[in-house]
């Protein structure tokens, strides 16, 4: 007896199979397997021996370890959290201005959006690090000749204009030196620029004639139906910043998860690496539950 021919929705279905097959497997096999074993190791002791790996069961030793005796890891997971709350709010506001500016007409309006997005496409870190005057092509330290062309020394005289440099040392500290390197800023901003710029394209003609024949200014404007309209990206961007914080190379947490690691303690690590992951999620979900009560939603 034939067999009914295949129809043509199945035969579609099958060549998407096909299509995503090679990247199902490294998902298997790079990604899912490694992190089922990062966590089985994080509950384990794990030394290495001749051609083999001795793992010996160790309860929640390990993650005592990462908070009750490691000298560092508690106090640079507060540092980064610290950092990561400060550092958030400044991206957010500069990406949203300059996404504002971008979107007006204006002569060289394409050659300021590559500039931009610049980042987005070498958004690497052996290529931040060679233009920031870190490493040269060998990997050799070159100093920072390149990266002092994108430092201001604006910031102090502009807090004491608008009355609030010295206020607090630390914030100001922190303020001078995320605004003075102009390179660092906006190289952390070029996704959100983007995401930004695609919300504010989507605002609709009507409601920005309706402004007009209400005769809003372009303060009100702002406030009234710019914000409304981007604020489901501004969480968007909120949370992609705070990860983008969170798993950023030179984070001193992820550096010290790193030597740990290093030192042939995979046990330990492995248990750092997942406490601090428990950590993100926690804040992520405290922002998103946050953000959610103040987002507007066009419906």
């Amino acid at each position: 007896m034939k067999r009914a021919p295949m129809s043509y929705e199945k035969k579609k279905g099958l060549y998407g199979y096909g299509f995503i097959a090679l990247w199902l497997v490294g998902v298997i096999f790079f990604f899912v397997i490694p992190v089922i074993k990062s966590f089985y190791y994080s509950f384990n002791n794990v030394t290495p021996e001749d051609g083999y790996l001795a793992i010996s069961w160790a309860g929640i030793d390990n993650f005592k370890y990462a908070f009750a005796v490691d000298p560092d890891f508690r106090q640079l997971l507060a540092t980064v959290i610290g950092d990561t709350v400060m550092q958030t709010p400044i991206i957010l506001i500069f990406s949203l201005f300059v996404a504002i500016i971008i979107n007006q007409e204006f002569r060289g309006r394409t050659f300021a959006r590559a500039v931009f997005f610049l980042p987005v496409i070498i958004a690497t870190g052996p290529v931040y690090a060679i233009i920031t005057g870190d490493l040269d092509t060998s990997g050799n330290a070159t100093g920072e000749q390149f990266t002092t062309m994108f430092s201001a020394d604006m910031v102090d005289q502009l807090l004491e204009f608008v009355g609030i440099y010295g206020i607090n040392d630390k914030f100001t500290e922190f303020i001078s030196d995320m605004t003075s390197d102009i390179l660092n800023l906006v190289w952390k901003c070029g996704i959100q620029i983007i995401i930004f710029l695609s919300a504010l394209q989507g605002i609709p003609a009507s409601a920005k004639e309706a402004a007009a024949i209400e005769g809003a200014t372009s303060w009100e404007f702002f406030w009234k139906i710019t914000l409304p309209y981007v604020s489901p990206m501004i969480l968007v961007n909120f949370i992609y910043t705070i990860i983008d914080s969170f798993v950023d190379p030179s984070n001193e947490v992820m550096a010290r998860i790193l030597s740990v690691q290093a030192d042939w303690k995979y046990g330990r690590a492995a248990a750092m690496a997942w406490s601090y992951f428990a950590i993100v999620l926690v804040v992520v979900a405290i922002v998103s539950w946050i953000m959610n009560k103040i987002i507007y939603y066009d419906d």
